[in-house]
């Protein structure tokens, strides 16, 4: 696209009071945003733009405007609009898809079979670690892992995929040159060295609350699927599930303890219909014709360092009364009959081997024994 059909892209992009919404309208009345530009206020008025957006269309080149084509003159940054050929199918196919993309890595990777992994930004460790392996078992197997870069479950989704040297995409709800949360600069620059980063929000966007819900509609458009690990009842990974479902896509969900608050909103979306997925392979199943061609993974994983050292009965013992609830030392003691020393000793091992995890309140929980397949 040449830089006159983009300055006029990113013009409308701009003005205030224009969202995708009134964007589509009027490029289905103009057909593009230099015939827009063209029509003059009489046109944009019975249009139903503000005066300040008119005032604002008026302008010779507005300072967001070339700020986001300064932007996209640096390597590795793209602006991809709805008539460019890059612009992800899915995505176009939502209601009111975003009209402008920017993009910081390769803009191929996300028009490939994608798998959205969503959760709490508080898990768990039972719940971090189950994103984590399931990500990277899924990217293995040839998916794109995308995550919103949050802190918790998308930030183990990102990982894991990135662990298995697979592909992963992060949408953000801010401009293309912030990083949010700050403490996840590395591993965005990370994510761009094996996937990409997109937005639909211009350069210099602050992250705000209402950003959020803009960047999860995004985030269901892009994938085949969306898989919630762990969530409220009250959270923006449902709102991203309900996108997903509103748009044809497969939600699923990760069950877990009827104790956990971050179960029940596993749990409603399985009673509202979404799939129950207790392996990844659950995943790979359902999924069926969409995935990429690759080799079988292996059978199982190579076993860890904790596998390798087998606990011995009083641990095996500690490990079987513990459950998959969290659960305070004293409820430990009268389940297996230790003393309360012997199991907080081994409590303190299991804790070092990656077995257990503490909790507030003095509670531990079981981690995830198994990788998510």
């Amino acid at each position: 696209m040449d830089s006159s059909a983009l300055t006029a892209w990113l013009h409308l992009l701009h003005a205030p009071g224009v969202g995708p919404a009134t964007f589509m309208r009027l490029l289905q009345q103009h057909a593009t945003p230099q015939g827009v530009l063209a029509a003059g206020p009489s046109a944009w008025r019975q249009a139903g733009l503000s005066a300040t957006a008119i005032t604002f269309l008026q302008e010779e080149t507005p300072p967001g405007v070339q700020a986001d084509l300064d932007w996209a003159g640096r390597e590795g940054h793209h602006i991809l609009t709805l008539a460019d050929p890059r612009y992800p199918v899915r995505l176009k196919d939502i209601p009111g898809p975003p009209p402008v993309l920017y993009v910081v890595g390769d803009p191929q990777v996300l028009s490939w079979p994608m798998l959205a992994v969503v959760g709490s930004r508080h898990p768990t460790p039972g719940g971090r670690e189950t994103a984590t392996a399931f990500s990277a078992h899924l990217a293995r197997r040839g998916l794109v892992i995308a995550s919103g870069l949050a802190k918790g479950i998308d930030a183990a989704a990102h990982e894991g995929a990135l662990a298995a040297h697979g592909l992963t995409v992060a949408v953000t709800g801010t401009g293309p040159d912030r990083i949010y949360p700050a403490a996840h600069r590395n591993l965005g620059h990370r994510i761009v060295a094996e996937g990409a980063m997109v937005t639909e929000l211009p350069t210099g966007t602050p992250a705000t609350p209402q950003n959020f819900p803009r960047r999860n509609r995004i985030l269901a458009g892009l994938a085949v699927g969306t898989l919630v690990v762990e969530a409220a009842t009250r959270s923006g990974s449902l709102i991203t599930a309900r996108l997903a479902a509103e748009q044809g896509r497969e939600v699923f969900a990760i069950p877990g303890s009827i104790h956990n608050p971050l179960a029940r909103g596993c749990h409603r979306l399985i009673r509202e219909g979404a799939k129950l997925v207790e392996t990844a392979d659950d995943i790979l199943e359902e999924l069926g014709e969409l995935l990429p061609p690759c080799s079988p993974a292996p059978a199982t994983d190579p076993p860890s360092a904790v596998a390798a050292t087998a606990p011995d009965g009083d641990h095996t013992r500690l490990l079987e009364a513990m459950g998959h609830d969290p659960v305070a030392v004293d409820q430990l003691v009268a389940r297996t009959r230790l003393t309360v020393s012997a199991v907080s000793s081994m409590l303190l091992l299991m804790e070092l081997r990656g077995q257990v995890a503490s909790l507030s309140g003095g509670r531990y929980v079981r981690l995830l024994s198994e990788s998510g397949k």
